[in-house]
């Protein structure tokens, strides 16, 4: 499958690049902030080859692709560009104060990932490394391998500042240099002489912001409102100096004086109670979030969770907020997957269950979530259970996570750490939740989808191809065509429309495969594989393009009733040409039966449908 063409039927369906406010992506989703939700196709993008679901939740419009994210991200932002976002007020007033505060979570987050992700598991094998022996933590191997582990977690401020400045709309350069001024060693050195530090004779609290998380975020969040009071008191003429000068003089001094030790105030007491609860039921949130996973996933309120549990990793090395109970969870998707993928009988679901239940196991479970037991129910009860038995025992045992990643058979190194036993409860957690969950699923069962269903289970009602008329008028059929070619169906079968308006549609949803330089026929093939041309008028070629106004281009991917072109009917009248539009199937020798519908229709009504 071609994911560039994904991300671009994406884009297409969401309202276009001029919709998008702004778009991340993590491991298997992108993430748009849209000025108008209401402009985004989601009935169609759930159909859409490519895309597993769509999800409207935590203040973003969520699709589901896979593990090909990437690609069709890359497409995308080429369309898109990159940089700040594009802000709507509009579209942020609608939102909740959660819905807007997991929206900042996440947006802020999701860049960093990579960078900690990658930094982990190079915390993962010098774990390796070292309790087998082949490493020394004395050498100086082990040192530089140990700082490039770090760096990432050390530097932390600097990579949410980027994620913060594409949400709160400033330079994200602007924004990465005053968290440099948090990190700067002269600060640190200001502190560590031991006399009292004071700017302007105010005061100023001696903190370590290497690691931090809530410091940035506020900053940034603060910066964002004096960038734009910089805007608007700079004079246009020097504006490119006064306005960056303006916003480091301004935010330097906050930064240190207030927004940063409130911020590391803050960072304590959620960090304190998180140990706290954790001293008083160790098992209480890892059986939490191995249950509850995937309600949070759903509902885009799972990154909730990342600000203490980042913070945890940066301050202790390890953590408990996250990791052990989506170990659980993601090890469940996959034993309920599986035993669908067991039980069905429906050869297409056994298929796609086994594929995205090994990808579950591996510690990706949107495939899995969205694709099998959210739809069909029980085996997600099974999963919730079994995950929340696999929680209940990562809590009791202390198992934590030593590095950012998705919990799963491929990171289980994440797991190595200090206590040897840790990697042994971690393996234990996986066997309880596939074992428990595989089995519960297998039992309650599930409503099967039979293989005459198959259809329906892909979002269609049957297995009949529309195409829709693509300008209302009379239809007639092909045989009254004043042309040898069509009438004779030469160039395949199709009907022709007498036209009541001067607006071309798509019949199908596709891509554009051409749009002649007359202008006056574009091809076109659907999702389904159906060759489409749209010939408007008799002989108008001669018309060298006068009456046509196109709005697609090669390439393009379009959806049903977009307006392709606009034709000057009288135009083409008054030069004495038939007006008559002809929708043929080029590839009519692919498909066992075409019928054709005739008499006045609206438009988007079917007038072919193909078997």
């Amino acid at each position: 499958m071609d994911y560039r063409k994904v991300g671009k039927e994406v884009l297409l369906l969401i309202g276009g690049k001029d919709n998008v406010v702004n778009v991340t992506h993590c491991a298997t989703r992108l993430r748009f902030e849209l000025k108008d939700k209401k402009k985004a196709n989601t009935a169609q993008l759930e159909k859409t080859t490519g895309v597993i679901s769509v999800v409207d939740s935590g203040g973003q419009y969520q699709v589901i692709i896979g593990n090909e994210v990437q690609t069709a991200f890359k497409e995308i932002q080429k369309e898109v560009g990159t940089g700040t976002a594009r802000t709507s007020k509009n579209s942020q007033e609608k939102e909740g104060l959660v819905s807007r505060l997991i929206s900042v979570i996440s947006t802020t987050f999701t860049p960093m990932i990579p960078a900690i992700t990658g930094a982990g598991m190079v915390k993962a094998i010098l774990a390796i490394l070292t309790l087998t022996g082949l490493l020394s933590d004395s050498s100086q191997t082990y040192i530089i391998l140990n700082t490039i582990a770090d760096a990432a977690f050390y530097f932390m401020p600097i990579l949410l500042a980027y994620g913060a400045a594409i949400k709160f709309d400033v330079s994200p350069i602007l924004a990465i240099t005053v968290a440099g001024i948090l990190l700067h060693p002269n600060i640190s050195q200001l502190f560590a002489g031991g006399e009292p530090v004071s700017f302007m004779g105010i005061p100023v609290v001696a903190a370590d912001y290497a690691g931090s998380v809530l410091p940035i975020i506020l900053t940034v969040w603060i910066m964002s409102y004096v960038d734009r009071f910089a805007e608007r008191v700079s004079p246009s003429f020097i504006k490119f100096f006064t306005k960056p000068m303006l916003v480091f003089l301004i935010m330097g001094p906050l930064a240190l004086i207030v927004i940063g030790p409130f911020g590391t105030l803050l960072n304590d007491l959620v960090a304190t109670g998180a140990e706290w609860i954790n001293g008083k039921a160790d098992w209480l949130i890892p059986f939490l979030m191995g249950g509850l996973q995937p309600f949070l996933v759903v509902t885009g309120t799972a990154w909730a969770m990342t600000p203490i549990a980042t913070m945890q990793l940066s301050k202790n090395g390890s953590e408990m907020i996250n990791g052990p109970g989506m170990l659980a969870s993601n090890i469940a998707q996959s034993g309920a997957t599986f035993a669908v993928a067991m039980k069905t009988k429906n050869k297409e679901l056994k298929q796609l269950a086994a594929s995205s239940g090994l990808t579950a196991l591996m510690g990706i479970t949107e495939p899995s979530l969205y694709g099998v037991t959210l739809k069909l129910k029980k085996p997600l009860i099974a999963s919730m259970i079994g995950g929340a038995l696999g929680g209940l025992y990562a809590g009791l045992s202390g198992l934590v996570r030593y590095a950012f990643v998705s919990p799963g058979l491929a990171a289980l190194p994440a797991f190595i750490g200090e206590n040897p036993m840790n990697i042994v409860h971690a393996i234990v957690t996986c066997l309880i939740a596939f074992v428990s969950t595989f089995i519960i699923a297998y039992i309650i069962g599930f409503e099967d989808i039979p293989e005459t269903g198959e259809a329906a289970y892909e979002g269609t009602t049957d297995s009949t191809i529309d195409i829709q008329a693509p300008v209302k008028g009379r239809v007639l059929p092909l045989a009254e065509v004043n042309d040898g070619v069509f009438s004779k169906e030469l160039l395949g079968k199709g009907v022709a429309i007498k036209p009541e308006s001067n607006m071309i549609t798509s019949p199908v949803a596709g891509e554009v495969l051409t749009v002649l330089e007359s202008k006056h026929a574009i091809g076109i093939r659907s999702e389904a594989g159906v060759e489409l041309l749209i010939h408007v008028g008799i002989d108008t070629v001669n018309l060298k393009g006068a009456p046509f106004e196109v709005f697609v281009k090669d390439g393009d991917f379009v959806t049903v009733g977009q307006p392709l072109m606009k034709v000057d009917f009288e135009q083409i009248n008054a030069a004495g040409y038939d007006e008559t539009v002809i929708l043929v199937v080029t590839n009519s020798e692919s498909f066992s039966t075409i019928n054709e519908h005739t008499g006045n229709l609206a438009e988007l009504e079917p007038v072919i449908d193909i078997l």
